[in-house]
C-alpha cells in the first residue's frame, strides 16, 4: 500500500524508539531527529529505562518523552525504530496497539526485522519526510493461556512467536501438541515454539525450524529439544488452531510472547494459538526481495550462481 497524501493538515509527528546502550546509536538517533525536525516534522521519543544518555544529547534532550504505553503513539504518523530486533519488537507492541506503521533501521547485529541499515539513515529520514514509503501487512498470532480448568488466565499476541519454556532445567516439560482439536504427539521437551513467518528467522530458526517467506500465510510449530521420535517442525494452515498442553504433574513453565511478554504456566495449563485478526503494519522503503535480505543477513554463500539466462533456449 503506497502512501500518497497531499492534504493540508496539522504538523506531522514521528515517534522515535531508540536503543541507547551505545554512543554511536545516540549519535545516529540525534542526527535522524535533527533531519526530521528540519523537514518540518515533530518528533517525540519513548522514555528509556535510563534517561541520562538522552538527557545529555543537545537534540534528543529537547524532544517530548513518553512512557512505553499506548499514550506514546497518540496522534503520530508512524513509529521509527533505531536499534536491533529487540528494540523493534518492543516498539511494534506500541505500534500494533495503535494500528500504526512501524519502520526499523538496524543499529544492532543481524537485525532481520529492520528495513534498512545504519548507513542509510539520512535517506530513510528523507523518505519519511517525503512520505515516500509503502505499508504492507505482516501476519501476527493471537494467544490464549488457560488453566487446568480451562479458565482463561491471559490473552496476548505476537509478531514473531510465543515460546513455551520449561522453568525446571533439571528435567523436561511434559507436553501434548494439538492441531485443530486433535492430538498430534506428546513428548518431554525444553519447550515448544509457535511462530509466524516473520518469526521463522528468529528463535524458531535457532531451534531447527525452516525459514518461511514473510508473504506466506502459515503457522510454524517447532518443538525445542524434544525427547521423542517424532519431533519435526510443522507448518500448518493459518486457519488452524494450535494448542500445547502441559501435563497436570508437569513442572511450571512460561509462555513468552516476542521475548518480553511472559505469562506463567502452572502445571496443566493450555496455550492456544490462532492467526491474529490484526496484522502489524510494516513500512517498506524499497522492493528488495526477501531472498536477497536472507542471503545478506545470514551471509549465505552464493558463489557460482549464474542465474536465469533469457537467451538460453529451453530444451
Amino acid at each position: 500500500m503506497a502512501v500518497h497524501d497531499t492534504r493540508p493538515e496539522a504538523r506531522r509527528e514521528i515517534l522515535l524508539a531508540l536503543h541507547v546502550g551505545r554512543k554511536e546509536n545516540l549519535e545516529s538517533a540525534s542526527r535522524v531527529a535533527e533531519l526530521l525536525l528540519d523537514g518540518g516534522l515533530r518528533v517525540r521519543t519513548i522514555e528509556p529505562a535510563d534517561p541520562a544518555p538522552i538527557a545529555a544529547d543537545p537534540v534528543l534532550s529537547q524532544l517530548p518523552r513518553y512512557p512505553a504505553t499506548a499514550q506514546a503513539a497518540e496522534g503520530v504518523e508512524l513509529v521509527l525504530v533505531l536499534g536491533g530486533d529487540g528494540t523493534f519488537l518492543r516498539a511494534a507492541d506500541i505500534a500494533f496497539g495503535a494500528d500504526l506503521p512501524v519502520l526499523g533501521i538496524n543499529l544492532g547485529h543481524v537485525g532481520f526485522l529492520a528495513e534498512w541499515e545504519a548507513e542509510s539513515l539520512e535517506l530513510a529520514a528523507q523518505r519519511i519526510i517525503d512520505r515516500d514509503y509503502r505499508v504492507e501487512n505482516r501476519m501476527t498470532i493471537a494467544v490464549r493461556v488457560l488453566d487446568e480448568d480451562l479458565n482463561v488466565r491471559e490473552t496476548g499476541w505476537a509478531l514473531n512467536e510465543v515460546s513455551i519454556e520449561n522453568l525446571n532445567r533439571r528435567g523436561v516439560l511434559d507436553a501434548v501438541l494439538e492441531v485443530d482439536g486433535r492430538p498430534v504427539s506428546s513428548f518431554g521437551c525444553d519447550g515448544v515454539l509457535i511462530s509466524t513467518p516473520t518469526g521463522s528467522t528468529a528463535y524458531a530458526f535457532s531451534a531447527g525450524g525452516p525459514v518461511l517467506w514473510p508473504e506466506l500465510d502459515a503457522i510454524l510449530v517447532v518443538p525445542n529439544n524434544a525427547h521423542a521420535l517424532f519431533t519435526k517442525p510443522l507448518v500448518v494452515s493459518p486457519h488452524s488452531t494450535v494448542a500445547v498442553e502441559s501435563a497436570p504433574k508437569a513442572t511450571p513453565a512460561l509462555a513468552v510472547m516476542d521475548g518480553f511478554r511472559p505469562v506463567a504456566l502452572p502445571p496443566g495449563s493450555r496455550v492456544e494459538v490462532v492467526r491474529g485478526q490484526r496484522p502489524v503494519r510494516w513500512v517498506r522503503l524499497d522492493d528488495r526481495p526477501f531472498t536477497d535480505r536472507l542471503v545478506t543477513k545470514l551471509r549465505l554463500p552464493v558463489e557460482g550462481w549464474r542465474g536465469p539466462n533469457p537467451r538460453r533456449k529451453a530444451r
